[in-house]
């Protein structure tokens, strides 16, 4: 079973953007995919248990951008 977590995040302007999120998120234990889409500002998080908030808001912040927080 595959859980799914929206996120948005402030600062994502261009696709290199995306990416670096993406690889962030992607880092964490039990993700298993990561889409980012810039214009909206929103990340899809697949992962195959619950993600810790503050497990989410270090990878996104870590990664140079801003956590606003879980749709």
């Amino acid at each position: 079973m595959s859980i799914t977590t929206v996120l948005t995040v402030d600062g994502m302007s261009c696709g290199h953007c995306e990416k670096t999120v993406s690889a962030g998120l992607a880092a964490i234990p039990g993700v298993t995919g990561v889409v980012a889409d810039a214009p909206s500002g929103r990340v899809t998080v697949a992962s195959a248990q619950p993600l810790e908030e503050t497990a989410l808001r270090s990878a996104v912040d870590g990664a140079g951008f801003t956590f606003v927080g879980q749709v």
